[in-house]
Order: C-alpha cells, then sequence, then structure tokens
C-alpha cells in the first residue's frame, strides 16, 4: 500500500529509570478509516535515530503503509542534541536488559496510546521489529520477550555479544571497572563499563540473541553483507540456524559492508545500491508478513 502524505513528531516517554527515550513517529494519514501497523526501528552500538539515512529509511517504510517509530534507547549517549554523544556517563552503563527494557516501555506508550499521531491510526497490537547491528541482536530478544511484535527483519545483527569482549577488555573492566573504545566518526574515546559485561554473562538467557532467537516463531528476514567489517555476515548464518521459526529466510548482500555502502552525514539524493536492496527486501518481508 502506497500512502501519498504522512505525518511526522516527536516526544519522549520516560524509561523504567525515568530517563528520556526520544523518539520520532512517522505516521501515514489515514483515511477511510484505515489503521496500520508498527514498525519500531532500534538502531545499533555508537548509534542514534538520526543517524545516516535512517530518517529517510523511516519516512519510505511510513509512505509504504506502516507507522514507524524510530527511538533512542534511554542510555545511547545522545541527548538534546540529536547527532553528537553529550551524555558518556549515560553510555558507559548502557545494557542490554535497559535497552530491553525501553523497548518494552515503547511498545507499552504505543498500546496505551501515549505514543500517537492526531492524523493516523496506528493498530498497536500488530508491531514488527527493525534493528541494526546491535540493535538487532536486541530486537531478537525483544521480538520473543513482547506479544505484540508480529515480525522482524534484523539488519547485520550480532548472534553473541559474549563473543565481543576480549581478554583486554576483561582486564581493564577488573582492573579499573570501565573499557575504552573509541568513536571512528567522532574520535571521541568511550568508556564501557563493567555493568555491561556483567549484564552480558548473568542475564544470557534473556538478552543474548543465540540464546534466545531458539524461542523465536514469528517470520522472521536475516539480512547481512558479505563484506561487513564489523561483525562477519555468519553471525546472521548462526542466527538463521538456530531460529525456530517457520517464514525465515537469510539475505546475504554482496558488496554489503556494515551499513551497507551508507554514512553519516548522509547528503545523497540516492540510497548506495546495497542499502537500496536491503531496504526493498525489509519492506517486502513487512508487507508480506505484517498486516
Amino acid at each position: 500500500m502506497e500512502v501519498s502524505s504522512i505525518s511526522i513528531s516527536s516526544g519522549q516517554v520516560k524509561s523504567t529509570e525515568g530517563l528520556p527515550i526520544r523518539y520520532d513517529l512517522y505516521s501515514p494519514i489515514s483515511r477511510n478509516g484505515l489503521s496500520f501497523p508498527v514498525i519500531i526501528f532500534l538502531h545499533g552500538f555508537k548509534g542514534f535515530k538520526d543517524w545516516g539515512p535512517f530518517p529517510d529509511v523511516c519516512e519510505e517504510m511510513a509512505r509504504a503503509g506502516y507507522g514507524v517509530v524510530a527511538m533512542n534507547f534511554s542510555l545511547n549517549g545522545i541527548g538534546e542534541n540529536k547527532t553528537e554523544f553529550t551524555e558518556m556517563d549515560l553510555f558507559e552503563r548502557e545494557t542490554f536488559s535497559q535497552d530491553l527494557d525501553d523497548i518494552g516501555t515503547v511498545i507499552d506508550a504505543l498500546q496505551k496510546g501515549e505514543v500517537t499521531d492526531k492524523h493516523s491510526s496506528l493498530n498497536t497490537d500488530t508491531i514488527g521489529l527493525l534493528g541494526h547491528s546491535r540493535g538487532g541482536h536486541t530486537a531478537i530478544s525483544a521480538a520473543v520477550e513482547y506479544d505484540p511484535v508480529q515480525c522482524l527483519v534484523t539488519w547485520s545483527a550480532v548472534a553473541d555479544y559474549r563473543e565481543r569482549w576480549t581478554e583486554e577488555m576483561k582486564k581493564d573492566w577488573e582492573k579499573q571497572g570501565y573499557t575504552e573504545i573509541e568513536n571512528s566518526r567522532t574520535g571521541q574515546k568511550m568508556k564501557v563499563g563493567k555493568v555491561v559485561y556483567e549484564d552480558s554473562i548473568d542475564n544470557a538467557d534473556r538478552v543474548i540473541a543465540i540464546e534466545r532467537v531458539k524461542e523465536l516463531r514469528i517470520p522472521t528476514l536475516f539480512i547481512h553483507g558479505r563484506d561487513d567489517e564489523s561483525v562477519p555476515y555468519t553471525d546472521s548464518e548462526k542466527l538463521h540456524i538456530a531460529c525456530e521459526a517457520r517464514d525465515k529466510e537469510l539475505r546475504l548482500v554482496a558488496n554489503g559492508t556494515h551499513t551497507y555502502g551508507a554514512g553519516h552525514p548522509f547528503e545523497d539524493q540516492d540510497f548506495p545500491k546495497p542499502f537500496s536492496e536491503v531496504l526493498d527486501w525489509t519492506e517486502g518481508w513487512f508487507v508480506e508478513h505484517l498486516r
């Protein structure tokens, strides 16, 4: 279904800690009493809802007939400035458990009508998730945990975050309580606290994708670039094999990097070819399985 006009609004809801979960809602303008399923878009590690072409993606999916909620996780380090990391103390303790709780908070707010647009009618009992990288990792857990989620697409998903913790990082956590990673885009040194590591170990049965994907029964599409420089495409292969859903697919993108050729800022008129291919597959999956 192609929609001629959409409405874009922004807001925030409070996390379980009382911190803001900032979101943008892209809504097809309802005509003839139609209601539209909802897709929640989840960014990855060192990511945010306004990264690169993500807003354009959300707008395009809204035009395909979905209400789209792009959310920033409450601890992702992005504050009032939508594209700069200014809340590094929060980023340091961004656990998988809190990210998962944030998704539940947004779903609850949607169902209570707290995330809404007066121009649109949203079917908040029919929700799809789209997650990139770490967001795809957490989306798998959320798809199992929250009943309204009926459909899932992951881009460049991590299979098991425990495997990304190096011995050097573990030594840092034991010695000083944090490790540092560099943001290649901004040059910032970003602390990752020991609490993040401990959460991934202590709550693995709830927050680790390869553990939870075995419980998945909803239609799931795993997409990954063959040339992913950050997360090997074998992660999505492992997730696809372990997934118990009847309707599942794995699609590997030739010449696809971790972000499928897109970067930040994104100022081009057209998406890179690999990115465009990924978006076409994603829309097609939701059109087929999220109604």
